[in-house]
């Protein structure tokens, strides 16, 4: 995860490998895994966030973020969650693309959020969507349940 991390977030702080594995056993977290990327949401009562979705550059483009978005959106919906949230950097046009193409709306904004090197702070965009009752698109592919 920490690899594929690194290779997709060039121009942020890739989250290390110390703490996936810490993140990993939080309560509520699940962990979605295809070829070249994975998701990590975490679920509690009836909300579900999206932590991160990370696909290889060599890899993106081939519909996997559509993939692990909807591995995401299925188990959440399957696991009782009515209500799916997020946050994208505001310059991050290609995964806003991606969550709008999955019926997620802006819902607030965290002014200066992100940092960026040499360059000014990029705000963070708050997205969510409501869940239909159990039912997703795909049943989740080599998802594990922490916590």
């Amino acid at each position: 995860m920490a690899r594929i991390h690194r290779a997709a977030f060039r121009a942020d702080r890739a989250w290390s490998q110390a703490e996936f594995a810490q993140l990993l056993t939080g309560f509520g977290v699940r962990s979605f895994a295809l070829e070249d990327g994975f998701a990590l949401g975490r679920q509690v009562l009836d909300e579900s966030e999206l932590l991160t979705i990370a696909v290889h550059p060599v890899a993106q483009g081939r519909g996997i973020g559509h993939r692990l978005v909807n591995l995401w959106l299925a188990d959440a919906s399957q696991g009782g969650a009515t209500r799916a949230f997020l946050e994208v950097a505001a310059d991050n046009h290609p995964a806003r693309q991606l969550y709008a193409a999955h019926g997620f709306r802006e819902t607030g904004r965290r002014a200066g959020y992100y940092g960026r090197d040499g360059d000014a702070s990029v705000d963070a965009l708050l997205m969510s969507r409501a869940l239909p009752d159990g039912a997703g698109p795909e049943s989740p592919v080599r998802a594990s349940k922490t916590g």
